[in-house]
């Protein structure tokens, strides 16, 4: 970064830890769709420092709007994906940590749909890109439909929502040249990163191997964020959503995803497709990383945040439950 670039921006943390950078001097001025300046682009107006986000926060709501209305196929997240349908089978009752219906009895079968995608690419891409991969699960409980919406990733690159829009367009191909495709090693993605320090766990993470897995049979999930089950009684308990492999992780080396993918770029779906019309199905069990108020409230491991899904808290030596 030159002179005239540190001269024309000034950052600083706000009381919840959040960064803000002030464009200035020869940059600029950003402005809404109606010609407002915008004084914070990067953080959504909330209630307290953890939130919820207020409605009143007019330019998040049109930021967010617009990004869900880009109906471009080419730029669409999570474009590139494959699915299929299954069931979720409870092992024994959890009423005592939570009044959801799909959990009160053993042994109850509770349908389900799972979808497995990439991020970056669009509907075209090759399957074995080195990209996060979503994992989505959606359950027909007898209560209604409820979607555990993941990736196979347990942290994420942001923090607030307000920043998504411009990740996922960060990421997606240049816009002048509209390459690479399916790939983040490129100019306006690490412009990005470079300016969000809460990133550079994620990047991490998605420079490993978790990246490249060898198989969707093969792969964890994650809810990523953090919720809340409660009892019947009312007590809630932090919860943490994990989906593990009972065939555990496989992943391919650099070298020969670009081999795969050259020679065939479905074949991730290919592999899931022949494993269910042979009847070798796959199987995931669902663990639930669990921690209260106390907890969540007490000391910031490695500087990270308990609640946050930009630093995960697995590094914390939380209790976790296999169900």
């Amino acid at each position: 970064m030159d002179k005239k670039m540190k001269k024309n921006e000034q950052t600083s943390l706000g009381v919840g830890g959040e960064l803000h950078q002030t464009a200035g001097g020869d940059v600029p001025v950003l402005t809404t769709q109606q010609g407002i300046p915008i004084s914070d682009d990067q953080n959504s107006l909330k209630i307290g420092t953890r939130g919820p986000t207020a409605l009143e926060d007019f330019h998040f709501r049109e930021k967010i709007f617009h990004f869900d209305h880009e109906r471009i196929p080419e730029r669409v997240v999570h474009a590139r994906g494959y699915g299929a349908h299954g069931y979720f089978e409870n092992y024994e009752s959890l009423a005592d940590i939570t009044s959801a219906d799909l959990f009160q009895r053993p042994g109850v079968k509770t349908p389900a749909f799972v979808r497995f995608s990439t991020v970056a690419g669009n509907k075209g891409s090759a399957d074995l890109a080195r990209d996060v991969r979503g994992f989505a699960v959606k359950l027909y409980t007898q209560k209604g439909n409820w979607d555990i919406v993941g990736n196979n990733i347990p942290v994420s690159f942001i923090q607030d929502a307000f920043k998504f829009p411009d990740l996922i367009h960060a990421a997606k191909a240049e816009p002048d040249s509209d390459f690479p495709q399916a790939q983040t090693a490129h100019g306006s993605f690490w412009d990005f990163i470079s300016l969000m320090p809460e990133s550079i766990h994620m990047i991490m993470w998605t420079m490993s191997d978790r990246a490249i897995p060898r198989s969707l049979r093969f792969m964890e999930g994650f809810g990523v964020h953090t919720f809340r089950l409660v009892t019947a009684e009312g007590k809630s308990t932090f919860v943490k959503f994990h989906w593990k492999p009972k065939l555990g992780m496989q992943s391919v080396l650099w070298d020969e995803a670009v081999k795969i993918n050259g020679a065939d770029p479905d074949f991730h779906r290919r592999d899931l497709w022949n494993a269910i019309q042979s009847g070798s199905y796959p199987e995931w069990e669902l663990g639930l990383q669990l921690f209260d108020d106390q907890f969540a409230g007490g000391r910031r491991c490695f500087g990270g945040d308990r609640l946050s899904g930009r630093t995960g808290v697995q590094s914390c030596g939380d209790e976790f439950e296999r169900l």
